[in-house]
C-alpha cells in the first residue's frame, strides 16, 4: 500500500479503492478559467469551504497562471498571493491537506514552511533544462540506460530536504517528439532521476501526464487514451483535465461548458487507473469519480 507522508506529520488521504479529489484554488488574476475570482483571504475560505463539503481529499493552491502565453511572475509576487491564502486555509482547516501549485523551489519551501503539505510541480524538477539538454540526455539514455544527469534539480532537492511529497508532471520546452511516448516515458525517467538523485523517497513521488502542457490535441488525448502506460511506471498518478482546452475543442464548447467533457475524461483517467483527479468543479466530478469507482469495484461494490 503506498504510503505517502505530510512534512507536518498531518495524515494524508490513503490510497485504496477510492479515487481522491484535488481541488483547485487559484489565487491568480489570470489563470484561464478562473483567474481573479478569488481576491481575499475570505473568498478563498469560503471556496475552500465549499470544495471540502463537497468532497475534496486536498486543495491546490496556485499563485502564478500557467495557460499558454500567460505572463511569468516573481517569486516574491508568487509568495505575496500564496503564502496569506495558506495562512488563512490554515486558521479554518487546520488538517486538510494542502498542496503547492509551484516550480519554483524557493516558493516551494516557503509554502512548505507556511503549512502546504506537497508540491505539484508542473515541470517535474526539470525547470531551466533546455531543449538540447534533454534531447542530449535522453540520447545518452538510449544508448546506455543510466547516463549522467544534465544537472541537479533544486526543486528536487527541496522536497528530499524538506521530506515531503511532490507530484511530477511531465512537460518540456516544446512539442517536438521524435516518438510520443518513447520521449514521454524519457522525460519521466529524467525527472524520476534528479528526484531520487536528490534523495526524495519513492513513496512520496507521484506522476501526472501534464494534459495541456507541451502537447497538441491529439497528444493530450493519446496520454488519456493510454494512460496505463504512465500507471506502469510505478508511482500513483494524478490527472489533471479539467476545462482544458482539448475538451474544447473536441466540444466546440467555450471554458464554462466543459462539464460534461471534463466528467468524461474523469471516468476513462479513473478507469485506466488514475488515483487522483486534479478539478475545478469539485461537487460535480465527485459524482462522476464514484461512479467510475463503483464499476471498477464490480461484484465487490458493496
Amino acid at each position: 500500500m503506498h504510503s505517502w507522508q505530510s512534512p507536518h506529520g498531518r495524515p494524508l488521504p490513503p490510497l485504496g479503492p477510492r479515487t481522491l479529489i484535488m481541488g483547485v484554488l487559484n489565487v491568480t488574476p489570470d489563470s484561464f478559467s478562473d483567474g481573479g475570482e478569488l481576491v481575499s483571504p475570505q473568498s478563498i475560505i469560503e471556496r475552500a469551504g465549499q470544495m471540502i463539503e463537497a468532497g475534496a481529499d486536498v486543495l491546490d493552491l496556485g499563485g502564478e497562471s500557467t495557460r499558454p502565453g500567460a505572463a511569468a511572475v516573481s517569486a516574491a509576487a508568487e509568495l505575496g498571493r500564496v503564502l496569506p491564502a495558506i495562512a488563512a486555509l490554515r486558521r479554518s482547516w487546520p488538517s486538510v491537506p494542502l498542496s503547492i501549485d509551484t516550480y519554483k523551489a524557493e516558493v516551494a519551501a516557503a509554502a512548505i514552511a507556511a503549512g502546504a503539505d506537497l508540491i505539484n510541480d508542473i515541470w517535474g524538477c526539470t525547470h531551466g533544462l533546455t531543449s538540447a539538454e534533454r534531447n542530449a540526455w535522453q540520447a545518452a539514455a538510449r544508448a546506455t540506460g543510466q547516463p549522467p544527469l544534465p544537472c541537479a534539480s533544486a526543486m528536487a532537492e527541496t522536497a528530499a530536504r524538506l521530506r515531503c511529497p511532490i507530484i511530477l508532471m511531465h512537460n518540456r520546452p516544446d512539442r517536438d517528439y521524435r516518438n510520443f511516448w518513447a520521449d514521454l516515458t524519457l522525460d519521466f525517467r529524467l525527472g524520476l532521476a534528479l528526484a531520487h538523485d536528490a534523495g526524495v523517497e519513492d513513496r512520496q513521488i507521484w506522476l501526472d501526464p501534464g494534459f495541456g502542457f507541451a502537447k497538441e490535441p491529439r497528444h493530450n488525448l493519446e496520454v488519456l487514451k493510454h494512460l496505463q502506460r504512465v500507471v506502469a511506471l510505478g508511482h500513483p498518478v494524478l490527472v489533471g483535465t479539467s476545462r482544458k482546452s482539448t475538451i474544447g475543442k473536441v466540444l466546440g464548447t467555450a471554458v464554462d461548458r466543459r462539464l460534461e467533457g471534463t466528467g468524461a475524461t474523469v471516468v476513462w483517467a479513473i478507469q485506466q487507473g488514475a488515483r487522483m483527479i486534479r478539478v475545478h468543479d469539485v461537487a460535480e466530478m465527485v459524482r462522476f469519480a464514484r461512479m467510475a469507482d463503483a464499476i471498477n469495484a464490480g461484484l465487490a461494490f458493496a
